[in-house]
């Protein structure tokens, strides 16, 4: 049992950074780089912030292995800003483009789709609340795109198996706002892929796009500047003022991710960490996890209890010992435990061990 004062973050977002990170970004508010400025003063368009978009950029062609034609951006608005940012520049209005239903993100992206072409939901688990990713599905070849999420926060499942959407024949396009940089996953496949700092990569505040430029003006419409990506790659995220310390929180991210060891190094912590959970469930009748086992996120742990009756009673004892963040989702109930890649294994230790507790407690 862990002292009160040592708090666990499990919170699905915004989420745990590491402490390094907070400790730079705090150090910049008050002076960047012995400049005698804050980071939140700088000009965009100087050369102090030059340098940290291009550093960032460059870390994340490292960690994703790019190819040369995949421009990397740095826009606002989040990851639900790209609902319609996606389709307006991908889809056009005498076309179709195939969607997988697997959660609400998923059906939000769908619905905004929709304004701009043709959707076909090639799958959905809707009707079982999101509790399996449906794997058994085709693809209309003469699709504009195939638009997938890959970790479902709310649920708990992830595509664990990415090859799967490779041999469709179309554009992938990707949500990975919630395990992107946690695991090894070929990037170059994608058109597309979208994410959310506030999970893996940095502080809310900001989206990372990653198109391939090769996918951009097929669309016939006529865009707006500000939502036209091909602005945006012309003038290096700068169109207009960007969230200067957002990004400087992702520089600071992925500086951590590469001195830990990069993404295989986190890819097998993440491991380690779900494994630890996952099995401390299933080990302990009083809970039970709620999707299939195949799809089980290795970032968001998603349980219940046998007896519903008892959850209030842990969720106190959980507040007790600073375990933060672990309500499920309204969606689902119970309980949900977030692994992001700066969660250290000791919060997972200390978080099955109260588990247990609590088991042989209730008996």
């Amino acid at each position: 049992m862990t002292s009160a004062k040592t708090l666990h973050n499990f919170n699905a977002g915004p989420s745990i950074l590491p402490k390094s990170v907070f400790e730079e970004a705090s150090r910049a508010i008050l002076d960047f780089n012995g400049t005698g400025l804050s980071i939140l003063e700088i000009g965009h368009r100087t050369p102090l912030f030059q340098a940290v978009v291009d550093e960032a950029v460059a870390l994340l062609r490292e960690h994703m292995q790019l190819l040369p034609e995949q421009e990397v951006l740095f826009l606002h608005g989040g990851a639900s800003t790209q609902f319609m940012q996606v389709p307006m520049n991908l889809l056009d209005e005498t076309r179709r483009a195939a969607y997988t239903d697997t959660g609400v993100w998923a059906s939000k992206a769908i619905k905004e789709a929709k304004m701009f072409g043709g959707v076909d939901v090639v799958c959905s688990s809707k009707d079982s609340n999101y509790t399996f990713l449906p794997k058994n599905f085709t693809v209309d070849p003469s699709s504009s795109y195939l638009h997938l999420t890959t970790n479902n926060t709310i649920y708990g499942t992830q595509w664990q198996d990415l090859s799967l959407f490779y041999d469709k024949g179309v554009p992938l396009v990707a949500d990975m706002s919630s395990d992107i940089l946690s695991r090894r996953v070929d990037f170059q496949k994608y058109a597309l892929i979208y994410a959310g700092a506030q999970k893996n990569i940095g502080a809310a505040g900001v989206n990372i796009v990653v198109v391939n430029k090769n996918a951009l003006g097929n669309a016939s419409r006529k865009l707006p500047t500000m939502m036209d990506y091909r602005n945006h790659i012309e003038n290096g995220s700068l169109l207009n003022t960007p969230p200067v310390f957002a990004i400087y929180v992702c520089l600071l991210t992925l500086r951590w991710l590469k001195q830990v060891g990069g993404v295989a190094h986190i890819e097998a912590e993440n491991n380690r960490k779900a494994a630890l959970l996952y099995d401390t469930i299933d080990s302990l009748p009083l809970f039970r996890p709620t999707v299939a086992k195949e799809d089980r996120s290795k970032m968001n742990v998603c349980f219940v209890m046998e007896n519903e009756q008892l959850e209030a009673e842990f969720l106190a004892l959980c507040k007790q010992e600073g375990m933060v963040g672990v309500k499920g989702h309204r969606s689902v109930g119970g309980f949900r435990a977030s692994l992001y890649n700066a969660l250290p294994y000791e919060s997972v230790i200390a978080f099955t061990e109260l588990m247990k507790h609590f088991a042989n407690t209730k008996g």
